[in-house]
């Protein structure tokens, strides 16, 4: 599997991106509340961020090949915002996720914040390898309801996640946790990316990640034999995403490059074909 990760702002690469040729594009994108990022400025006036979104996300069209996946995880405000715009029109809406968390922010103005949005698009009907993403369901795991295990359809005691995803492995990267990468204070857990991975892609698929942060779509797309491409336009955070991948001992080809991607950024040659 090829992991190749490239020094590049958002739209730029994707514009590099060959046509057609990710199976899935996942986003986690700065969300302008005024995060102290590394070589980004969290603070924009909402216009110049809206314009920045619509920027990255039409670069996005034309790389996904059909039928592909375009996940986004963005809160309320930045998600009010791309429904209230044109931006997200050229696609379909498959199922509007939540993440939610039991960690959030203090305050004692409103409610606490506790989750994001996760936005599965797509430019066609993009494929759910349901079977990939079981999990123990209720019934079976905690009211040991035999039922469940003489079920007609589907798996004994598995289900498919609901769409508001909760619970072990879904909660916030705190400083504590094993996932926990310096530099990174709002990293997502491996476990949404797993989810997702599996559920829309296949092995030897690509994926792409246009925010690359501290490297989570990498090692774990890297994980799951897919090929991945991901560019940050933060020097420190790529080299934190390339150390990320190499201790994680994924099997995979690891690249970084500081240049601009060529023509020779191609689609793996051992990849589906598109249909």
């Amino acid at each position: 599997m090829i992991c190749d990760l490239y020094c590049q702002d958002a739209t730029s690469f994707l514009h590099c991106c060959p046509p057609r040729s990710a199976a899935l594009i996942f986003a986690d994108p700065p969300f302008n509340i005024g995060r102290p990022y590394s070589d980004w400025d969290d603070s924009m006036d909402w216009p110049s961020y809206r314009d920045f979104m619509r920027s990255w996300i039409d670069a996005a069209i034309p790389v996904l090949r059909p039928n592909g996946s375009l996940w986004l995880n963005v809160p309320d405000e930045v998600c009010r915002m791309l429904f209230a715009s044109s931006i997200l029109n050229p696609f379909r809406l498959v199922r509007w996720c939540i993440w939610h968390y039991r960690f959030g922010q203090h305050t004692t103005h409103n409610f606490i914040s506790s989750k994001t949005h996760l936005l599965w698009l797509s430019n066609g009907k993009p494929p759910f390898h349901a079977t990939d993403v079981l999990e123990p369901s209720d019934r079976a795991s905690k009211y040991n309801d035999r039922r469940t295990q003489s079920k007609v359809h589907g798996e004994p005691g598995l289900r498919v996640p609901f769409d508001v995803w909760y619970g072990e492995g879904f909660s916030r990267i705190q400083g504590n946790n094993r996932e926990r990468r310096p530099l990174h204070d709002n990293q997502l857990p491996e476990a949404i990316l797993t989810r997702i991975i599996r559920s829309c892609t296949s092995e030897g698929d690509l994926v792409l990640d246009p925010f690359l942060g501290s490297g989570t779509t990498a090692v774990v797309a890297a994980r799951l034999n897919r090929h991945f491409r991901g560019c940050d336009i933060s020097p420190t955070y790529i080299e934190s995403a390339a150390s990320r991948v190499a201790e994680s001992g994924v099997p995979c080809t690891l690249s970084v490059h500081s240049d601009t991607p060529s023509s020779s950024f191609t689609p793996p040659s051992d990849s589906p074909s598109p249909p």
